[in-house]
This record gives structure tokens, sequence and C-alpha cells, in this order.
């Protein structure tokens, strides 16, 4: 989850709050690759998730991070919370998971070499302690009680405030690993398309990650447990955004749905004071019953913006939030499937075409579907595994359009980091259905081996 947002001085004027999104518009030459990606830790003797603190412990993967490797520690009331490095950051989820939240990069080759270099690290400082990581969409056995929240002010409050809204949030919080890509817009128009194509086709995402079959030591009926608990999140803050696709969205409309998103807090002084449930309309007024007669700062405005949840969203640059964490591979298949989509305006507008006729409904029984039954969902006449077939070779004509060589020239583009999807489209399976013929077949039904199998 984001890291206290800073800069930015007092918000004035109503119309500060559509510009700061507006000045995330870049010439094209400049739109980079921002790779996040979440892995739960665990100890390997005994198979539990790690503590914060302790010798097999969060805390000292961070440490063997820091120590080991040259990045600078980032602390909150005397804990380590994270590390950064060369615009980089490796952060807690609030039940322990560890993410990457890369740095902004020109290709797929250089996004897919630093997840590479991050997970060779981790690997080396775990080893050496007797910890795993591995990379699912759920937590497949491990209970609520069993997953301590992480030492941060941000997740104290969020946790007390999900029992209050939804079903899920808790688990959310707990028990779910995501991939996403953070890709950038050169204009209002450009972020309108790009939106509405990565909202309409997050299912896809969906179906070709999907990788949590299993939740508290069984199966769960879903391709993508993960999706469903989102689904059950919390209706405020989550979902496909209907009012996306009509007409006139812009930068404005989306300020005024985030000004409909209850408040979790305000950062200030190293603590974050509790906004639960509050108005940020009413901040504006300076009318905020946490901060009485104190309006906003910008910096307040984008860490309201973080608290936002929908399958992609916008800030200074956009994030497509419907994939399950998985298999090494796939970390850096899905900026491949999302940059190939939307950073060649041909396929671009040949995603667009495929999708613009659909109606809100399509979209979210799309949605459902994915996560229930990955590339055999089928809605209103649309097979999503024929679908994906189509969106992958939309995404990978135009990775052959940016014509972007990596390993010194000698690959002539970046389509070949599709090829784990590829082998998905033909197989018809999708990492939850390896992980089911598994369960059921060689592992009879013993969750545990998923483990040693699995692991990074």
């Amino acid at each position: 989850m984001s890291i206290p947002q800073s800069g930015g001085g007092p918000i004035e004027r109503h119309e500060q709050l559509a510009e700061y999104l507006a000045d995330g518009c870049k010439p094209k030459e400049d739109w980079r690759i921002g790779t996040e990606h979440e892995k739960f830790g665990y100890c390997k003797d005994t198979l539990k998730p790690l503590p914060y603190a302790g010798e097999r412990s969060i805390e000292a993967v961070l440490t063997g991070l820091r120590d080991s490797y040259g990045w600078a520690p980032v602390t909150e009331a005397g804990n380590l919370i994270g590390l950064e490095k060369d615009g980089a950051n490796v952060s807690l989820e609030p039940g322990g998971a560890l993410e990457l939240s890369g740095a902004p990069l020109e290709t797929i080759h250089e996004t897919c070499d630093e997840v590479n270099t991050h997970l060779r690290e981790v690997k080396d400082i775990a080893d050496k302690i007797g910890v795993g990581f591995i990379g699912l969409g759920a937590a497949p056995e491990w209970q609520h009680e069993q997953m301590p929240l992480m030492p941060k002010g941000r997740y104290r409050l969020m946790n007390d405030y999900m029992e209050k809204v939804g079903t899920m949030g808790r688990a959310m919080m707990r028990r779910t690993c995501t991939v996403q890509v953070n890709i950038d817009f050169g204009s209002e128009a450009d972020m309108v398309q790009k939106l509405r194509v990565a909202l309409a086709l997050q299912p896809v995402a969906t179906a070709l990650f999907a990788n949590s079959p299993f939740f508290e030591g069984k199966p769960n009926g879903h391709k993508s447990w993960r999706s469903y608990i989102w689904r059950h999140l919390d209706d405020a803050r989550t979902g496909m955004l209907p009012f996306v696709f009509e007409e006139g969205f812009g930068f404005e409309r989306y300020v005024e749905y985030a000004l409909d998103v209850p408040m979790y807090f305000v950062y200030r002084n190293g603590a974050y004071i509790n906004a639960l449930g509050m108005s940020f309309r009413d901040f504006l007024k300076g009318e905020l019953p946490a901060l009485p007669g104190e309006t906003p700062l910008l910096s307040d405005w984008a860490d309201h913006l973080t608290t936002a949840f929908p399958e992609a969203r916008i800030k200074k640059f956009m994030e497509m939030r419907g994939a399950d964490g998985g298999p090494w591979r796939r970390l850096c298949a899905l900026p491949a499937f999302w940059v190939g989509l939307t950073y060649d305006q041909t396929a671009l507008d040949a995603a667009w075409d495929l999708v613009k006729g659909w109606d809100a409904d399509t979209r979210e029984g799309l949605r459902i579907a994915a996560a229930e039954h990955g590339l055999q969902a089928k809605v209103n006449g649309i097979s999503m595994h024929e679908l994906s077939r189509e969106v992958v070779a939309i995404s990978e004509s135009g990775l052959k359009a940016r014509q972007r060589p990596g390993a010194g020239g000698l690959v002539p583009d970046e389509t070949h980091f599709l090829n784990a999807l590829k082998d998905s489209l033909d197989s018809g399976n999708v990492p939850a259905d390896e992980l089911l013929a598994r369960y059921d077949g060689a592992w009879e039904g013993d969750l545990s081996r998923i483990y040693s199998e699995f692991a990074y």
C-alpha cells in the first residue's frame, strides 16, 4: 500500500484538485513503466506467516536488505517499515506481505531486470534466516489471527474501519497479494481512453493472472479469490466506475468521485490522525471534525487518492489493479500486457474498439465471471478465452510497434514477456488451474506442498 505523500502547499482553489491529476500528463517520450508486486513470507520449518519482529521476521528481511544491498531505511515511530533506493521502494502490506514498488523505467526489459534483482536479493536474505516467499493472490491456509498487523498507523486505522463496511476488508489487508503496473498518460483525452480500456479489460487480467483458488486450507470455488475479496470490501471505494464511460468524463469528474470516497486519515508530523468516514469536502471547507478549522494541503489530497481502490485508478499516473500475485514469469508479463495495450496508439484504438460497445452490466459480469471461472468464463455471448486471445494479440502488436530492444540489441522487442500468457491461451489453463490440478492429483489434498513447489 502507498506511503505518505509529500510536497505541495495549501489547497486554495477547487480547481487545484483536477490540476493535480492533470500535472501527471507527460509527452510520450517521457512515459515510463512502474511495476509493483507483493509476496507472502513464511517460516520454512513451520510454514507459518512471518511476524514483524524476531530472528525470522519481516524486520529481519528488511534489515538484511538494508545492510547487504544498500537500501536506505524508512521508519515510523521507531519501526523499520520500508526501504528506498534508486527510485524504488520496498514496503510492508498490513499482514506482512513484502512489496516492491519499482522505479519508473523505460522498457519491460528494465522493469523485469529490476524484479529479478529484487527477488534474488530477497531470496539471499531469506535463505540465511530460514524464510521463504511465495507469490499467490491469497494466503492459501493462514487464518486472520495468524497474520499480525504490521506497525503502521495507517493500517491500525484501516483495520478498525474495515469491520464497519463490507465483509472482506480485513481479509484484503492481511491475506491478499497483487501485481500491478503503473502507466503514464499524455493528455486528458489520452487518460480517458486508457482508463476506459483499463477498466473494461481488467477482467481479462484477472482471468489470465488468476492464482488464488485456495483459502483457509481448501479450494474456495474461485480461480481468483483475491478478486472476490475486493468485490466485498467497501462499495464506496472499489469497483468498475461506470461513470468513467459517460460522456464528458475527465479529470474533474474523477475528482468528484474521489471527494465522495470517505476519508481514512490525515498525516501530520509523522502521525496518522483518525478521519475515518469523514468527508474531504468538509476538509476543503475547514470543517473536518478531526482537524477543526484546518484546510488540506495538496499532500493530503494525494494521500486521499491512495484510499480509493477501484479496479483501475488515477493519481498522477494510472494503476492497473486487477491481477493476482503470482509466479516469477508473470511478474514481467503484467507490465508487458498493459504497456502493449496502452503505449501504442494503434493498439489502444484496437482495444477500445473491442470494448466500446459493452454496457456496465457486461463489464461487471466479466469481472465476476473472471474471478470464478478464469479463462472458462462466459458472459453475454463473450468467451473469456477468445477475448483474452484477441487482447493478448493486440498487446503483442503494440509491443512490436514500440520496438524496444533488450539484451544489448539481441532481443528485438518486448513481446517475449507475453509468453507466459500465450502458454495459458494455448492450454486454456491459468495458474489457479495448475494449482488445483496438483491439489487434486499429485498433492493428494496436501496443500502444504504449495510452499516448496511454488516459492520464489
